[in-house]
């Protein structure tokens, strides 16, 4: 197994991807290597200083960089060397079976669109952002930003599509898909969730459970949450800024830590022809760790192919 990762993505690269990498290789299996993206010269010099095994590393020459503030459109065009189209390059020919990156995340998404493609019958591909559980365990929220504005039958596909996810990643057996609303009666909220209500429980794919509210994000009342991208990035950076108040004011709990996005390390796109993760552009060595090892979970996992089988159900 290759996983591929943008050395030069994120605000503290290419320190942090380097040492994220070695913390990675630390606990990955023997059979796993990495294939790192970046302007040769620079990776070489920053491996000298680290106890990065050899064996277990390639260098793929990148030797532009798409800024964090570039237009992700043009710069993917005007930058056809940067670490992030190549890395998609290597990910479409076969190279490496899923690509990690902490870079511009518009780039990430556009580049998926126009290189790997979406999966045939896949409407919108969309990010998956994660919920701690308080007994435990992990959740998915999707869309958590890829896609502000949605139809009805696009949130149905998110539910059907993150259902598989925390089935063969999170080891969830019959995920309780839950709608996000403004109440649980199925006549509250939007008319984009009243809509899509009536497409839910009448999907045979789905395990519905209805609506869910706010407060139910951290119980067991659903293990997918299902939203617009709007609305799932306004949680997802919710929950990020309590783990930030909590530690300001030096107060630790096991629970909590979890809304720590390195817990995580990235979210993935999903619905697409491949192995992508997205990382957050502050992403420490933790981060980039945790990012590699669910990339690992996705590539055994095969994720996209379940996807693709269940479109043609």
């Amino acid at each position: 197994m290759k996983i591929a990762l943008d050395v030069v993505g994120g605000d503290y690269a290419p320190e942090s991807t380097i040492e994220g990498a070695q913390l990675a290789l630390n606990e990955l299996p023997e059979e796993v290597s990495l294939v790192l993206i970046g302007p040769e010269a620079l990776i070489e010099t920053k491996l000298e200083n680290s106890d990065m095994d050899a064996s277990r590393v390639e260098i793929h020459s990148a030797e532009q960089i798409i800024e964090m503030g570039d237009h992700p459109t043009k710069a993917l065009s005007q930058k056809p060397n940067a670490s992030i189209p190549v890395g998609y390059h290597l990910l479409k020919t076969g190279a490496v079976d899923a690509f990690c990156s902490a870079g511009n995340t518009g780039a990430m998404h556009v580049g998926a669109m126009f290189s790997i493609k979406a999966i045939t019958g896949i409407i919108r591909p969309g990010i998956a952002g994660f919920a701690p559980k308080e007994s435990g365990g992990l959740g998915v929220i999707m869309d958590v930003g890829a896609n502000a504005d949605c139809k009805p039958d696009v949130l149905l596909q998110f539910g059907e599509i993150a259902s598989i996810y925390a089935q063969n990643v999170l080891g969830i057996t019959k995920p309780k898909v839950g709608l996000m609303s403004l109440g649980t009666e199925e006549k509250k909220g939007t008319l984009l969730t009243q809509a899509a209500y009536q497409l839910f429980k009448i999907n045979p794919k789905i395990n519905f459970i209805g609506n869910i509210e706010g407060y139910d994000i951290f119980n067991d009342k659903a293990d997918v949450i299902v939203c617009d991208g709007f609305t799932g990035n306004v949680i997802l950076k919710l929950a990020e800024s309590i783990y930030s108040l909590l530690k300001k004011r030096s107060f630790s709990d096991p629970f909590f830590d979890q809304f720590n996005y390195e817990a995580i390390g990235g979210s993935p796109i999903l619905g697409i022809n491949g192995n992508v993760i997205i990382g957050h552009g502050v992403s420490s060595a933790l981060a980039i760790k945790n990012m590699l090892l669910q990339a690992k979970q996705m590539v055994l996992s095969q994720v996209h192919i379940r996807i693709q089988e269940s479109l043609q159900d």
